[in-house]
């Protein structure tokens, strides 16, 4: 069972998504930091200038399509009518936040903080609306002392983790599986923590993704990744979820927006060196760091998300399975009932954009 404070977590992140202030974002505005302002940018699909809605975006700092979206303007090309705002935001558990308090439209988040948004206590009317990657060794533990090699050789350590996010899934999926739960203490840390406490000797270990991973593994090792649990029987992704009422009210939005992001899964499977050029600019490291890190993920196209495995089949049920390994750890009240996640899946953009 997850600790006290992993409850405490969670209450608070109830208290927010009913309206507290929201933290834990920045607004960066119409296209800053892209590149593609600066020059004039080539929308690669048909230009769709009916479109006029106001979307409030919020993005993270993982290597996927969405950076490359952003990065080249590409919505701001295509929908030039529109008005949009893309916010930074450091963890999914902060875009559930703000989903709740209604300063959100859509944003990236993962598989296990979606999950809670449409479980019980949240019930956020909200929605899957496309899958960005799928977790793979982007995630990982890494460890200091180089004499720890296995999960084991933690007992009685500290681990650091986001709470509530697919990282934090992950260990507790390992953590179980190890029967090793009760043997370790767990600290809830952002990534943009974890490196100070690292190197204060605060933690011993951390489960987390890049960048703070690559900073971890300088002077540490990694001796288990979120590949390992998903042959586990626990897969983890990076979504992009939505706010019920915005997806119903601006359908032509979302057909574009998920264009887009099929074009940018394509690029960083076709030309992953060039994709990196174009993530650089948003995540402030070197190309040449970011190419390895993608080999970690897996990137859909939208017509795989169409099929049966995905959006347009099983993934309800892998939100389901989600659900009830939370409900075991305390980190939801209950598990829904199938049609909410059922409904929590949009599909109509993804089967349009993925037709043959």
């Amino acid at each position: 069972m997850i600790s006290n404070s992993g409850r405490t977590a969670i209450a608070v992140m109830t208290a927010a998504a009913l309206g507290t202030t929201l933290t834990g974002c920045v607004e960066t505005g119409r296209g800053e930091m892209s590149r593609s302002m600066a020059t004039s940018v080539t929308c690669p699909v048909v230009v769709d200038e009916s479109v006029t809605t106001t979307a409030r975006i919020g993005y993270q700092d993982i290597p996927n399509g969405d950076l490359i979206v952003k990065d080249q303007g590409l919505l701001e090309a295509c929908m030039p009518n529109a008005d949009i705002t893309w916010s930074k935001f450091s963890s999914g558990q902060d875009v559930v936040q703000a989903f709740g308090s209604g300063s959100l439209d859509l944003g990236t988040l993962g598989s296990s903080p979606a999950t809670m948004a449409l479980s019980a206590p949240l019930n956020i009317p909200m929605q899957v609306v496309w899958i960005q990657d799928v977790i793979g060794e982007a995630e990982s533990l890494v460890v200091k002392d180089p004499s720890i090699t296995t999960l084991e050789g933690l007992r009685g350590k500290k681990i650091a983790t986001p709470f509530g996010s697919t990282s934090h899934y992950s260990l507790l999926a390992a953590l179980s599986a190890a029967n090793m739960a009760a043997e370790v203490t767990l600290m809830s840390l952002k990534p943009d923590a974890m490196l100070g406490a690292w190197q204060g000797g605060q933690i011993d270990a951390a489960w987390v993704w890049d960048p703070t991973l690559s900073k971890l593994t300088a002077d540490g090792h990694v001796i288990m990744s979120s590949a390992d649990v998903s042959e586990m029987g626990a897969p983890t992704f990076d979504l992009s979820g939505a706010t019920t009422e915005f997806v119903s009210a601006n359908p032509e939005f979302m057909a574009m927006w998920t264009k887009l992001q099929d074009y940018a899964a394509g690029r960083i499977n076709a030309d992953p060196t060039g994709a990196a050029v174009s993530m650089s600019a948003q995540l402030g490291i070197a190309p040449n760091l970011i190419t390895p890190q993608l080999a970690g993920y897996t990137y859909l196209s939208a017509a795989d998300q169409a099929s049966n495995t995905y959006l347009g089949g099983d993934f309800a049920q892998s939100l389901s399975g989600t659900a009830k390994f939370l409900l075991e750890q305390g980190n939801i009240d209950a598990v829904s009932p199938g049609s909410a996640y059922v409904s929590g899946i949009y599909t109509d953009a993804v089967k349009k954009v993925g037709q043959p």
